[in-house]
């Protein structure tokens, strides 16, 4: 699942009263607030409408131990959610938990907004999935908890691969890319083997982690731009080949409407979002016809011979540093994530937030393959100014540039390094 970081948040005078305030001192408030009468809980409109049967069974818990607590639920968009906290972070009436996305968290977590807890109150934390625990980790320190998580996998059409000769879902590179030469000749240069939009950088940042790269490097407390790297360079030119031999549409439209152009018949393949397959089958979208039954996921093989490692969207539970029942609200949030949470999750057709929980979905045909996928994941660099790097949109401009050819792949990303370390260690 892709979460928009709500970039260049609006946290400058917010921080100012955070700062006064001041954080917990026991790692996850196990004193801090621990005889609260009341606790607020901020999650999105998912938890409410999919598992709020799960949103109870916490709050049952933790009325049981502690007799008379009253718990408020507030429910969000996306769109509103950071705006609505960054004014009530201002204020002397924060939440006592709030659901974040994973990409959102890392500007908080600079600014000092949540306060510091103790992984080891949490199930199965030793086992949280790797950019899931990345992304509630700054400077060594963890700052909220895993929630849930959603993958990306290969989906093609089974039908048009049997046209051209291809009878089983690629497991290799070399078996990926004959299939989509086999595809592109058959359909035409009309006929995209490959819908895969230049400027998603989701996409795009698999092959240079892939490739030994990464998007930025950290040294202490000091982050620096890493995308003119000879690794990096070589996940870029990789993905341009892509782009370049089987991606046969405007490249500088972004992946917005992906699930709109698959559902159109125009492509063969997607790598997206484990949901955007289903969407494009979706009787809305779906302009072929069947389109359900003609579709096949399969873990994405990267070119070097492993698994693309795939970007990790999903929610992550925070504590705001200025709640009064830092404490109770940690207690929630280890019902809420805890086994059984976990399992309802998974019901429900997410991924869990740890490898103990993942590692049976591998065996299920239902669950194999964004299970496995999920394995191998990156995430982005958790720096004070990584919010401002995706205001500036500096990376998909970067492999528009790219894939139309203004620059070589060098000297984009060598430009997009100068822009990045302009910004990315500013709080």
């Amino acid at each position: 699942m892709k979460r928009k970081l709500i970039a260049a948040i609006g946290v400058a005078g917010m921080m100012v009263s955070i700062a006064a305030c001041g954080g917990s001192d026991d790692k996850g408030g196990a004193k801090a607030g621990g005889d609260a009468k009341e606790l607020t809980v901020w999650l999105t409109v998912d938890a409410q409408n999919n598992w709020p049967e799960l949103v109870k069974a916490a709050d049952d818990a933790v009325t049981k131990k502690h007799p008379g607590i009253k718990i408020k639920h507030e429910y969000y968009g996306w769109p509103d959610k950071n705006t609505k906290l960054d004014a009530v972070l201002a204020t002397d009436k924060a939440p006592d938990v709030v659901e974040m996305g994973n990409s959102e968290m890392i500007s908080y977590m600079a600014k000092g907004a949540f306060a510091e807890v103790d992984p080891s109150k949490f199930e199965n934390s030793d086992k949280w999935l790797d950019a899931l625990k990345d992304s509630v980790t700054y400077n060594g320190k963890t700052y909220g908890v895993p929630y849930y998580a959603g993958g990306r996998v290969g989906t093609w059409r089974k039908d048009i691969a049997a046209e051209a000769g291809v009878k089983a879902a690629p497991k290799t590179w070399a078996e990926l890319t004959a299939a989509l030469d086999a595809i592109q000749k058959k359909k035409g240069d009309k006929f995209s083997a490959w819908y895969q939009p230049s400027p998603d950088w989701y996409a795009a940042m698999s092959f240079v982690y892939e490739a030994g790269g990464s998007i930025a490097k950290q040294d202490g407390e000091t982050w620096k731009s890493n995308l003119s790297s000879a690794e990096s360079v070589k996940g870029l030119t990789e993905y341009k080949n892509i782009v370049d031999k089987y991606m046969h549409g405007d490249k500088t439209k972004d992946e917005s409407d992906r699930p709109v152009v698959f559902g159109q018949g125009k492509s063969a393949t997607i790598f997206a979002a484990g949901w955007e397959g289903a969407t494009a089958a979706d009787p809305k979208s779906d302009k072929v016809g069947g389109l359900k039954d003609k579709l096949e996921n399969f873990v994405m093989p990267g070119p070097s011979g492993k698994n693309l490692p795939v970007f990790l969207g999903g929610s992550d539970l925070a504590i705001p540093v200025k709640s009064k029942a830092q404490g109770v609200a940690g207690e929630w949030i280890a019902a809420f994530t805890g086994a059984e949470g976990q399992k309802g999750l998974i019901a429900k057709g997410n991924l869990p937030n740890n490898k103990a929980d993942l590692a049976p979905l591998k065996n299920d045909p239902a669950t194999a393959v964004p299970a496995t996928a999920a394995e191998s994941s990156w995430f982005v660099p958790t720096a004070p100014g990584w919010g401002q790097v995706e205001k500036a949109q500096t990376l998909k401009t970067m492999l528009i540039e790219i894939a139309n050819g203004k620059k070589s792949v060098e000297q984009a990303a060598k430009d997009a390094d100068a822009a990045i370390d302009k910004v990315i260690n500013t709080k």
